[in-house]
């Protein structure tokens, strides 16, 4: 067996448009008064064949549309995206199809049309229960239409998840305890709770840079909200399984446990990153990023000659630890030492579980609570 296959496989697709650019956004998305639906879907097309070529005979586990807003593609470009993935791979009985979308009144409506054309989760880009907050956040919704989208996308789908994003200007820690019970109690059987981050390059970058992005809670309140989560969750039925994610059993995101297991995922869209084991040899390839050159790229079929950097066996090892011991499942110690040719001293391990930081159990390095709240630091020590 080829180490990817201990994760999966799994394909990416990027739609780079959104209506609106948010000030704490650094993805690689881009506003746009016209779209050529049909250009974009042709494009789309070609590199699922090219792909497909490379990776021809492989089961094809999960399908992710990311942005971007790609509840802003047509859905019969959606359809005929799938029915081409459908004809290229092999694909297991039940794949993981998703589709991220903003809760605003347009994208609610066409729900249903997205589930026929083949999509089976929904993760929406709520972000906020607080219509204050959803305005500094540069949101286009409301609380009302969020809910209100939510109500329809459970009834339209199986699975649904949504994003919140916490630590955010004049927080308190109650606000957020309130604000994430609030949240659990719409029976969700995913969330994803990113604490906000300053990028440099964005709005929020550029307004923090220049002392005016005031009343972003202090390093303790931070730690404090995420405490507050991971007990809050956990009391719902839905620990987290990841640093930044909580499920109900059986609700995780598959498509993300095959990045955070390190298995081979392509890429397809502006910017995409992949991973791509072939000929025995694993690959990092990422698309041009700017949507107008991906797409002059693709139409002129240079695409397959996007660089493309062979990822060493150190560093295979390097990135399987970092992905893993994100997992509550953490990392499978003789799989990590096969890639590093070396296991991790027996040192450093006892050293962090010492401190009450990991532990070892049926051969899995896993992080406890506390170290989940370090991870940062535990890695350096296990990475010497």
């Amino acid at each position: 067996m080829q180490d990817w296959e201990a994760g999966g496989f799994g394909l990416y697709i990027h739609w780079p448009f959104c209506q609106s650019k948010c000030p704490y956004c650094d993805f690689n998305s881009h506003v746009a008064a016209k779209i050529d639906q049909k250009r974009w879907r042709d494009a789309y097309l070609r590199e699922i064949g090219r792909v497909g070529q490379e990776t021809r005979g492989r089961v094809l586990q999960t399908v992710f549309f990311g942005g971007g807003t790609p509840s802003l593609m047509e859905p019969e470009v959606v359809a005929e995206v799938l029915e081409a993935v459908r004809a290229t791979w092999p694909m297991v009985n039940d794949p993981e199809i998703t589709l991220e979308a903003n809760p605003g009144s347009v994208e609610a409506g066409r729900f249903r049309a997205f589930r026929e054309a083949g999509v089976n989760r929904i993760s929406m880009g709520v972000q906020a229960l607080r219509d204050e907050d959803l305005r500094r956040l540069g949101r286009l919704h409301t609380v009302a239409e969020a809910k209100q989208a939510f109500d329809i996308a459970r009834k339209t789908f199986d699975r649904v998840s949504f994003d919140l994003i916490y630590a955010r200007q004049d927080q308190t820690l109650a606000d957020w305890q309130a604000e994430l019970r609030e949240a659990l109690s719409m029976a969700v059987d995913h969330l994803s709770m990113y604490q906000l981050t300053i990028e440099d390059g964005t709005a929020f970058g550029d307004r923090f840079a220049r002392g005016r992005l005031g009343g972003l809670p202090d390093e303790d309140v931070q730690a404090d909200m995420y405490a507050a989560t991971q007990e809050i969750c956990a009391a719902y039925g839905m620990p987290a399984y990841e640093v930044s994610n909580h499920a109900r059993s059986g609700s995780e995101s598959r498509h993300n446990l095959i990045y955070w297991r390190m298995g081979d995922y392509a890429g397809i869209g502006p910017g995409a990153h992949g991973r791509l084991t072939l000929g025995g040899r694993r690959w990092a390839t990422v698309a041009p990023r700017a949507p107008g050159a991906w797409l002059a790229a693709v139409e002129g079929g240079a695409a397959g000659e996007d660089p493309r950097e062979e990822v060493s066996r150190e560093e295979q090892a390097t990135e399987y630890l970092l992905m893993s011991m994100r997992l509550a499942e953490g990392l499978d110690i003789a799989r990590h030492a096969a890639l590093a040719g070396e296991p991790i001293p027996q040192a450093r391990i006892e050293a962090l579980e010492a401190l009450g930081l990991v532990r070892v159990e049926s051969g899995r390095l896993i992080a406890s609570d506390a170290g989940r709240a370090v991870l940062n630091a535990v890695l350096r020590d296990l990475a010497g």
